[in-house]
């Protein structure tokens, strides 16, 4: 299981939030988070960030990363998109 928490922020205050699960175990890690990012955004009506080089570095080193301005193509009304896996099975 796979749990990945994401949260909106703006002006250094979570503005909304939620926790998706994902439990397929045919799926490698990689995949799980790609597609927990979907939902994410789906649920707070975003278009999926770009991944950068500092995006996939922080992840594998830090289990999370952010997005901000420069990883969206439309305007964003916050001030960064922040994920985290807070649970995941070895």
């Amino acid at each position: 299981m796979l749990r990945l928490w994401g949260k909106l922020y703006k002006n250094n205050k979570i503005i909304q939030d939620t926790v998706i699960c994902n439990n397929d175990t045919n799926l490698p890690t990689d995949k799980k988070v790609d597609l927990s990012l979907y939902e994410i955004c789906m649920l707070f009506d975003l278009q999926k960030p770009i991944w950068l080089k500092d995006n996939h570095k922080d992840f594998k080193k830090f289990r999370r990363t952010s997005f901000r301005r420069d990883h969206f193509i439309e305007e964003i009304d916050f001030d960064y998109l922040e994920i985290e896996i807070i649970e995941e099975d070895k």
